[in-house]
């Protein structure tokens, strides 16, 4: 088996891995009611989106959809931040309500390791990461591409 031949399963795996964390992701937020406000049900469109780009990359991957699959992933990244920061700053709220008097250093804590978990919106950036290494070097860029730094 050829080095060509073990790169392309190597990027195809990427892309299933992708889109299986994309999949259990939705229904992770289903089953645990992620519905509650408006707001949360951007991690549901942002991995419609990076489901449907994985998918149309495994099916054409040519140079457009490659960039569409990039971009896409680029918008999980930043959403996979912006829900961090929600999280985060959900539990800082609460751990206020509660402890109206805590120290700087308990706070922190509780911010960081309360109700709403700190990594579980770190899920798309992670599946974005493996999306986006798929990419690297794909020979639909052509040569030209891919000798710019």
């Amino acid at each position: 088996m050829n080095a060509e031949i073990v790169v392309e399963r190597l990027r195809r795996f990427l892309l299933i891995l992708a889109g299986l964390i994309c999949m259990a992701t939705v229904v992770e937020l289903w089953l645990i009611n992620h519905t509650e406000d408006p707001i949360q049900f951007l991690p549901f469109v942002l991995c419609g989106l990076g489901l449907v780009a994985v998918v149309v990359v495994l099916l054409r991957p040519q140079r457009g959809t490659l960039r569409l699959l990039q971009g896409i992933m680029g918008l999980l990244i930043v959403g996979s931040g912006f829900g961090i920061y929600e999280h985060v700053t959900s539990n800082l709220e609460f751990a206020l309500e509660i402890q109206p008097n805590a120290t700087l250093n308990t706070l922190i804590f509780k911010a960081l390791g309360g109700a709403n978990p700190l990594l579980a919106p770190g899920m798309l950036a992670f599946a974005a990461i493996l999306a986006i290494a798929a990419t690297y070097y794909h020979p639909a860029f052509g040569k030209s591409e891919l000798a710019k730094p």
